[in-house]
């Protein structure tokens, strides 16, 4: 599938998805949600692709749902339709680590979006935001549950009750962005931080995914439960033997996946 509102590039096991709607500071239309959702799709099922990086630009990583597209939408469009519910379950199913390297602003859908990822990496220009009640509406994507169990009940509230900014210090601080670099260094840091996983079992790495995203979702006596069982499982992995092995011989692991 040809894309107009992304570019993919896969290098080293790496897959690198931009947003590309620069004259709409990325705003999250239709269109870029199918093309999205489909290109991660494709991630998913090409075992050349370890770990995946979605970015934007400097000025913007998405800059919020296209308000244009939305605007004339009634309920029955907006509910019958569904709106972006498709896409976004699609990109909750890839079970490969997904990295956000976020510049400028990612508000409304696009911090709902970074939110999706794994873990996000910003810029000391990232702006942070859940504007939609400027807009006489609620985040529809995930902009008060995720964001909630996130940075807490207090600053979610403050953040989508005022539509006030996080800036990258503040994230960092909030458990929001997991490490802030300046602007000029983002993607090589996203970049390193994808070889990293890129190289790991893709069987552990899924396996810790799964386990982590469950911390949110489960009890914990449930979690922990769930975490050792997969602990156990992996001991009939190959490259469990593969990994301790190579760590008391002292030398780098060969994982195979299997």
């Amino acid at each position: 599938m040809a894309y107009e509102t992304i570019i993919l590039d896969v290098d080293n096991h790496v897959a690198t998805v931009t947003l590309n709607r620069p004259d709409a500071l990325n705003a999250l239309n239709g269109q870029l949600m199918k093309e999205l959702a489909d290109c991660l799709k494709g991630c998913q099922d090409n075992d050349k692709v370890r770990c995946i990086i979605i970015t934007g630009s400097e000025k913007a990583f998405a800059a919020g749902a296209d308000i244009a597209m939305m605007k004339d939408k009634s309920f029955v469009d907006a509910f019958a339709g569904d709106l972006f519910t498709p896409e976004t379950d699609q990109i909750m199913r890839v079970r490969k680590p997904i990295i956000a390297a976020v510049s400028g602003y990612a508000l409304g859908g696009g911090c709902e979006l970074a939110m999706m990822c794994d873990f996000i990496i910003a810029s000391e220009s990232a702006k942070f935001g859940q504007p939609e009640i400027n807009l006489g509406v609620v985040a529809g994507i995930g902009g008060t549950q995720r964001l909630t169990r996130i940075v807490g009940k207090s600053k979610a509230m403050d953040m989508n009750l005022t539509g006030r900014f996080m800036d990258a210090d503040e994230a960092e601080r909030s458990g929001l962005a997991s490490r802030v670099v300046p602007v000029k260094k983002l993607m090589e840091e996203a970049q390193g931080a994808a070889q990293k996983i890129a190289e790991k079992s893709m069987i552990s790495v899924m396996v810790v995914k799964e386990a982590v995203n469950r911390a949110y979702e489960v009890p914990l006596r449930e979690g922990l439960l769930f975490e050792r069982r997969m602990f156990h499982a992996l001991f009939a992995t190959e490259d469990q033997a593969e990994g301790m092995g190579a760590f008391l011989e002292k030398r780098e692991a060969q994982f195979r996946d299997r």
